[in-house]
């Protein structure tokens, strides 16, 4: 099958409306693009996390529709407008101006997996997507496709507990993952020699990643939501514990993730922290443990520190 993109360019103010117009009258998915990319024009739209602005769209937003190639493109555009009442905006006519473009016949799968390479962290960490044959079989290899949960060793945040818990391995340690995500962090655990793992998240959608990614890399970890996590682990307190949230979170988090690391010898890493936030949770925790910076990675830290 072939499919042709349906290209317009509408005010800000249009382009959410549009887009759900367009998808009802018939467009098989729908994308928004600043028209004015790469021209000094371009804008900014999308922030750090947590301070994401308002707009969802554009000054000069592009909208493009993917259709079958043999849809009646006109009708399409026709309907979503007349939805949207654009044809005021345009003097009466009919619909907004719009453009083709013919959508080139692909392998979608190999194109997709071909942007996935295996990834290198610390000095012997590979994460492999499962179409890719371990660049070093001996170093410590998670298998693990992009996925909808967070975490495939991509992002700063993550390669710094990786490489945190590489340089501290938990040997014969009981470890826990708080915000598990895809599990990478507990399976890296797992794999330098913890003899207790357990993951923790909210998203039951990222419980079940993180069991079949821990199955598929043979490695024995228990993963929970809270609830569940409170209720089967009420007292539970461990050696090493990370988390890989975000700042306002793990703030708030700071007395409960205090009260799961053992009192003595017990080893904390947070990360999720950009580096203006990194004095802002020290002092949450500065009642429980002391916090310091261990490392940075593009405007991203990790804290770590040790209890008494």
């Amino acid at each position: 099958m072939s499919w042709t993109e349906i290209v317009l360019e509408v005010p800000r103010q249009h382009a959410e409306l549009l887009s759900d117009a367009l998808m009802e009258a018939g467009a098989l998915s729908v994308s928004v693009e600043d028209a004015d990319e790469g021209t000094d024009a371009e804008q900014a739209l999308f922030g750090e996390p947590g301070l994401e602005p308002e707009q969802k769209a554009w000054e000069r937003s592009r909208v493009i529709a993917l259709a079958e190639a043999d849809a009646d493109h006109a009708a399409i555009v026709a309907q979503a407008c007349s939805q949207c009442d654009l044809g005021a905006d345009i003097n009466k006519n009919p619909s907004w101006p719009f453009t083709l473009r013919a959508v080139a016949e692909q392998d979608w799968v190999r194109l997709t997996q071909s942007q996935f390479e295996p990834i290198h962290i610390g000095k012997h960490i590979w994460v492999v997507p499962s179409w890719h044959v371990a660049p070093d079989p001996d170093a410590l290899v998670l298998e693990l496709d992009p996925g909808l949960a967070f975490g495939t060793g991509s992002h700063p945040t993550t390669r710094l507990c990786m490489e945190w818990l590489e340089q501290h391995p938990p040997q014969n340690l009981a470890v826990l993952d708080y915000g598990c995500g895809s599990g990478i962090l507990a399976m890296v655990a797992n794999k330098l020699g913890a003899t207790q793992v357990d993951g923790v998240d909210i998203d039951p959608q990222a419980i079940e990643s993180a069991n079949y990614n821990s199955e598929r890399n043979r490695c024995a970890i228990d993963y929970f939501v809270p609830e569940e996590f409170s209720k089967t682990h009420p007292a539970t307190q461990y050696d090493v514990v990370v988390a890989n949230i975000l700042s306002s979170p793990l703030k708030l988090m700071a007395p409960m993730l205090a009260g799961r690391l053992k009192p003595s010898g017990g080893a904390m890493v947070l990360s999720g922290v950009l580096a203006r936030q990194a004095d802002e949770v020290i002092a949450a925790y500065a009642s429980h443990i002391k916090l310091s910076v261990w490392a940075e990675r593009e405007g991203w830290v990790a804290l770590a520190g040790q209890t008494n």
